[in-house]
C-alpha cells in the first residue's frame, strides 16, 4: 500500500493537535471505495465479536454496541495510525472481567463497574501519554507478554469450551475449570456440542479456503437461520436472548466512590496490557507502510477512547489485530475506515439487535476460540527453546502464572518478571579492554583486528551507562582486568563515553576505585567524559583526587600517562 499523500490544507498546528485535520486535508476521493470495503469488513467482524466479547466481559451485549462506534470515532479523531481499528478485544474483555469480578460477582453491578474501569484505564493512559511516558511499554518484556497472552488465551478457551458442550464452567483457575468441564462429561449436551463443533469446523474451513470472506459473520448468520428454523432453544441449546436497541448516550457509570478506588489497582495492569496491544499493532502497520506513530500520542488517543467509552456504559477497548489487518487487506488506507464502520455499527445497534435473539451460545464460544488462537504462539516458544532458553523460562513462568493463579496475578507476575529482566540486564555491564588501531589515534576493543595495547596502560570501557545498580560490578570488573593484565599497568584509563549522567553513588564508587588502585601504585584517569558528567564531577571530591586526570579523548589520556612516573 502507498502511504497516503496529498495537499496539506490544514495548518500544521491543527494537524499536530487534531490528527483528523491532517488526514482529512490530504484525503483523496479515490480512496473512498477501498475505505468503504475496509469498513464493511471491519463491521462484519465487529458485530459478532461485540456479542461474544460482551459475554466475556460479563456485561449485556448492548453495552458492546454502545462502546464500538464511540471507540472507532474517537480514535479516528485523535489517533495517529491510519490502520488501527480500536474496539473490544478478547484481552481487554477478559482483563476487564477479572478486575470487576474481584469487587462483585453480581451481574447487575458488572456494567457500571466495567464502565468505571474503562474511565480509570483511559485516565491513566491519557495522563501517562501527556506526561510522555509511552516508553514504559518498552519495559514489558516480550517473552513475559507472550507467556501472559498465551495463558490468557488458554483460560478463555477453557471457559468457552464449557459453552460448546453445554455445561457450567465452574470457578477457579484454568486447571480447576478444565477439570470441572471434563468431570461433567456425562452432562454434556450432544446437540449443543454438535452446534459448537460444527461452528468451529466451519470457521476454520472458511478461513482456510475462503480467507476473504468474514468467516465469523457468515457463521453467525447461518447459526441464526438454523436456530430459528429448528428451534434450537427447545432442544436444550442456550441462546443469547433479546438484545434491546443499543444507541450510545452519555451516562455516568454510577458506582460508589469506594469502588472507583478499589478498581484503580487493577486498572494499572489493564492499562499496560491494553496499550501494549494497541501500540504494537499500530507500530507494525506503520513500519510496513513507511509511516511513524508516536507512543505518547497513541497512549493519549487510546486513553481518551476508553474514557468516552466508559461514559456511554461500555467496557475497556484496545487495538484489534484481526480487524485492523482485515480492513487493510480489503483496501482500507485511512481512518475513514473507522468513521464509516462507526456509522454501520450505530445503524446495527439501533435497528438490527433483535435479529440476534436466537443466536446460539456455543456459536459465540466457537467465534471467541477462533479469535484468540492467534495468542497461542507455539512457534515462538519453539524458537525460544532453540535459541534463547532464558526467554523460554520467562514465557513459561508467565504462562503458568496465569494458568495457576488466574489473570490479574499472572499479569502482575509478567510485569514483575519484566522488571527483574530489565534490572538484571542493566546491572550487567561488560567492560571492554581497548587498544590503539595502528596508524591512527583511534581506540577499539581488543578483539578488533589490529588493535594494540599500550604497554603499562590499561584502557577500559563499560559498554553501557553507569548507575547505582551496576557500578559495583563494573568496579570489580576493572580490578579483575587489572589483575589479569600482563605486564601489570601503572595507569588505568576509564572511557566514560557511554555514561550521560552519573549521580553521587556512582561518583563515590569511582572515587573508591581510584583509592583502591592508588594503594597498588596505579593511577586512574577518565576519558571522553560528557559535558554534563564533567560538571557533576567538578562538584565532587573525585575531581580533586583525580588532579586534572580528565581528558577529552582516549588518545589524549593514554599519551598523558604512557610514561611511568620516575
Amino acid at each position: 500500500m502507498e502511504r497516503p499523500t496529498g495537499p496539506q490544507h490544514a495548518p500544521a498546528a491543527h494537524r499536530r493537535t487534531w490528527p483528523v485535520a491532517g488526514w482529512l486535508s490530504r484525503y483523496d476521493k479515490g480512496w473512498l471505495r477501498g475505505d468503504t470495503l475496509g469498513a464493511l469488513t471491519a463491521w462484519a467482524l465487529i458485530v459478532p465479536e461485540c456479542v461474544a466479547y460482551a459475554q466475556i466481559a460479563g456485561v449485556p451485549p448492548q453495552n458492546a454496541f454502545y462502546a464500538a462506534p464511540v471507540a472507532l470515532l474517537v480514535y479516528a479523531l485523535v489517533g495517529r495510525s491510519n490502520f488501527l481499528i480500536v474496539g473490544a478485544t478478547s484481552a481487554a474483555a477478559v482483563l476487564s472481567a477479572a478486575t470487576v469480578s474481584a469487587l462483585s460477582s453480581e451481574a447487575k453491578d458488572a456494567a457500571g463497574l466495567s464502565a468505571a474501569l474503562a474511565v480509570i484505564v483511559g485516565a491513566i493512559l491519557l495522563v501517562a501519554g501527556l506526561a510522555r511516558l509511552g516508553f514504559i511499554t518498552n519495559f514489558l518484556a516480550e517473552p513475559a507478554l507472550l507467556g501472559f497472552l498465551f495463558g490468557m488465551a488458554l483460560t478463555i478457551v477453557v471457559r468457552q469450551a464449557a459453552k460448546i458442550v453445554g455445561v457450567s464452567g465452574g470457578e477457579g483457575n484454568f486447571f480447576e475449570r478444565l477439570w470441572t468441564v471434563l468431570s461433567k462429561i456425562a452432562d454434556w449436551s450432544l446437540v449443543t456440542l454438535a452446534v459448537g463443533a460444527g461452528a468451529l469446523a466451519l470457521l476454520f474451513l472458511l478461513e482456510h479456503f475462503m480467507p476473504r470472506l468474514p468467516a465469523a459473520l457468515v457463521v453467525l448468520v447461518l447459526a441464526l437461520i438454523l436456530s430459528a428454523a429448528v428451534r434450537l432453544e427447545d432442544k436444550g441449546v442456550e441462546v443469547v436472548g433479546k438484545i434491546p436497541s443499543a444507541i450510545p448516550v452519555p451516562r455516568l457509570p454510577g458506582v460508589a466512590a469506594a469502588d472507583w478506588i478499589a478498581l484503580a489497582g487493577g486498572a494499572l495492569g489493564v492499562a499496560l496490557v491494553v496499550f501494549a496491544e494497541a501500540f504494537s499493532i499500530a507500530n507494525r502497520f506503520a513500519r510496513e507502510n513507511g509511516q511513524q506513530v508516536d507512543a505518547n500520542r497513541e497512549m493519549a488517543a487510546v486513553g481518551l477512547s476508553n474514557i468516552l467509552v466508559g461514559l456511554v456504559r461500555g467496557f475497556v477497548v484496545s487495538g484489534s489485530a484481526s480487524r485492523s489487518a482485515a480492513a487493510a487487506g480489503a483496501g482500507g488506507r485511512s481512518p475513514m475506515v473507522s468513521v464509516v464502520a462507526a456509522v454501520l455499527i450505530l445503524l446495527t445497534g439501533a435497528f438490527l439487535t433483535p435479529l440476534f435473539t436466537d443466536l446460539p451460545e456455543p456459536v459465540l464460544g466457537a467465534i471467541v476460540i477462533v479469535a484468540v488462537r492467534g495468542f497461542l504462539r507455539t512457534g515462538e516458544l519453539r524458537r525460544y527453546l532453540a535459541r534463547d532458553r532464558r526467554s523460554l523460562w520467562v514465557a513459561l513462568t508467565a504462562l503458568f502464572g496465569v494458568l495457576l493463579f488466574d489473570l490479574l496475578p499472572g499479569l502482575l507476575l509478567a510485569v514483575a518478571l519484566s522488571l527483574v529482566l530489565f534490572i538484571a540486564a542493566a546491572s550487567r555491564r561488560h567492560v571492554s579492554v581497548l587498544g590503539r588501531v595502528p596508524g591512527t589515534r583511534l581506540f577499539a576493543a581488543d578483539d578488533h583486528a589490529g588493535a594494540r595495547a599500550t604497554p603499562g596502560v590499561l584502557v577500559v570501557r563499560p559498554d553501557g551507562s553507569l548507575f547505582f545498580g551496576n557500578i559495583n560490578r563494573v568496579a570489580l570488573a576493572v580490578q579483575d582486568r587489572v589483575a589479569a593484565a600482563d605486564p601489570a599497568p601503572h595507569a588505568v584509563v576509564l572511557d566514560l563515553t557511554s555514561s550521560f549522567q552519573l549521580g553521587l553513588p556512582v561518583m563515590d564508587s569511582l572515587d573508591e576505585l581510584r583509592g583502591e588502585l592508588a594503594r597498588r601504585g596505579i593511577s586512574l584517569v577518565l576519558a571522553r567524559v560528557r559535558a554534563d558528567v564533567a560538571q557533576q564531577i567538578a562538584h565532587h571530591p573525585l575531581n580533586t583526587h583525580l588532579a586534572g586526570g580528565i581528558y577529552p579523548t582516549v588518545d589524549d589520556a593514554v599519551t598523558a600517562v604512557a610514561d611511568p612516573p620516575a
